[in-house]
């Protein structure tokens, strides 16, 4: 019952902070989505299709459109990728594919495929360091790629799973937790695109 409220809880706390702020407060977290929107289609649109090229010498757009639509949406709703599963295994068995190689590499590819996990955890922890005024070094963010890489693995099959990361990652930066948990908050927001992203 108290959760039937939350929406209402968080619509006051908006109104209250642009209230007292004006509209420019939320600036600064479009800036952030935009980071993040654009790494995710960089990722779906320009380096999985690239790899694709690579490995078949086809142009692989028209095999990345339907795999985007046939399991893009579902992605988009169920925002898990273990609950996508049997949708990309179904689309695999349309596409003709041998069944030994796709009854293996779907449900790996869905625990350790976390492009968008680790993109979410790099980009929002990397945006917290920056408002404290901390200096992030070349060997720190590398350490941070490699700790959100590793992580996101972890995270799979738990809608908003990774999130619940950023926390680990922002202690690279003795960021406190509360701190970190004020930027999960905002992770909720493009939850909905990482899964696709990652799942389709």
């Amino acid at each position: 019952m108290d959760y039937a409220l939350a929406p209402f809880g968080i619509l006051g706390l908006v109104a209250s902070t642009v209230a007292e702020t004006g509209f420019a407060s939320l600036a600064g977290y479009a800036r952030i989505l935009m980071v993040l929107i654009s790494c995710m289609l960089f990722i779906a649109l320009v380096a999985n299709p690239l790899i694709v090229l690579i490995k078949t010498g086809k142009n692989p757009y028209p095999l990345v459109f339907r795999c985007l639509r046939e399991s893009g949406i579902t992605a988009f709703f169920t925002r898990s990728s273990a609950a996508n599963i049997p949708v990309n295994m179904n689309l695999a068995r349309k596409l003709g594919l041998h069944e030994d190689t796709y009854s293996v590499t779907i449900p790996l590819g869905a625990t350790i495929n976390m492009a968008g996990a680790a993109i979410t955890i790099n980009v929002l922890t990397l945006a917290a360091a920056h408002t404290l005024g901390i200096e992030v070094t070349f060997a720190s963010a590398l350490l941070l790629s490699l700790v959100a890489t590793i992580s996101a693995c972890g995270a799979s099959g738990v809608a908003g799973g990774s999130l619940l990361l950023i926390p680990l990652a922002a202690s690279l930066f003795s960021i406190p937790n509360d701190i970190a948990m004020q930027v999960v908050a905002i992770g909720f927001i493009i939850g909905v695109i990482q899964d696709s992203a990652e799942t389709a």
